[in-house]
Formats: structure tokens, C-alpha cells, sequence
């Protein structure tokens, strides 16, 4: 492998592991920002020291779905990549981490109905965790799946060229 190459393939890996990293951090505000203005501060450190080990991987495999993506999206151009499992996967992760205070809406949205739901949701947070966690591990086997495919037909079209 010439320098060059090599520069190329750690380019290449930069941008999609940066924005893996972001769209992880980004999972970690939003779960931080909406447990913090619906319940307070400390009661937001409260619940991810209580759930981190839900929260740290739903938030990791997020931002390994958006990397593989983006990666994918690079390698492929934009032609054929949807990013349909990852929107998903990130909204099921979300939703999964917002759960652990659900049931403290009930205070700010006294709306007939809501409140029901809302009480399932808390009931079931756990759950929800797993649901998110389930969604992530799918989510990165189908990009990850495409990503490879992607490889082969990349590698395949470079040796005929």
C-alpha cells in the first residue's frame, strides 16, 4: 500500500467515525436535555447513573449505525443508501431512553389520555430498554450487512478497471 493509499483508507474512516462519535454524544444531550427540563438535573443524573448500562450502549449503537452509514454512504455514494434503518433504530433508542422519566410528564401534560400512556411507558421502561437495544443490534446487522456487500461490488469493480 503506497502512502497515498493509505491516506485515502484513513480518510475514509475519519468522517464516518466522527460522525459516529457526534450522533452518539447527540443521543447523550437529547436524553440529558428532555430527563433534565421535564425533571430536573439531578434527578437526570439520578436516572443514568440508575440505567447507564442501558443508556451508554442504546446511545453506542446508535452512533455506530450513523457511522457504518455514513461510511456506506461514502463508499457507495448517494445513490442506493437509505438511511431508513438508522432513523428508526435512533428513534426507538431515544424513545427507550426517554422512557426512565415518562412517567414525570404526567406532571406538564395533564392531558386526558396521555397520562395513561404515559403510565404503560413507565411501567414498562425496562422493556423499552430492550426494545431499543434490539432495534440497535438489528439496525447495525443491516447496515453492517450492506456495508459489506457494498465492499465486495467496490473490490470487484476496482479489479476490472
Amino acid at each position: 500500500m503506497t502512502p497515498h493509499q493509505s491516506g485515502m483508507a484513513q480518510l475514509t474512516l475519519t468522517r464516518p467515525f466522527l460522525f459516529g462519535v457526534g450522533a452518539f454524544v447527540f443521543l447523550l444531550a437529547i436524553y440529558s436535555g428532555v430527563v433534565s427540563l421535564i425533571s430536573g438535573v439531578d434527578f437526570a443524573l439520578d436516572q443514568f447513573a440508575t440505567f447507564w448500562y442501558f443508556i451508554v450502549p442504546l446511545a453506542l449503537g446508535f452512533g455506530i449505525q450513523v457511522g457504518l452509514y455514513t461510511y456506506l454512504k461514502n463508499l457507495v455514494g448517494r445513490h442506493g443508501a437509505s438511511g431508513k434503518v438508522v432513523v428508526v433504530s435512533g428513534t426507538t433508542s431515544t424513545a427507550a431512553m426517554v422512557s426512565c422519566c415518562a412517567h414525570y410528564l404526567t406532571n406538564i401534560l395533564p392531558v386526558l389520555g396521555v397520562t395513561g400512556i404515559l403510565a404503560v411507558v413507565a411501567e414498562y421502561q425496562v422493556g423499552l430498554f430492550w426494545l431499543g437495544l434490539a432495534f440497535n443490534a438489528a439496525g447495525i446487522m443491516y447496515v453492517a450487512s450492506k456495508v459489506i456487500n457494498a465492499t465486495k461490488e467496490h473490490k470487484k469493480c476496482e479489479n476490472h478497471s
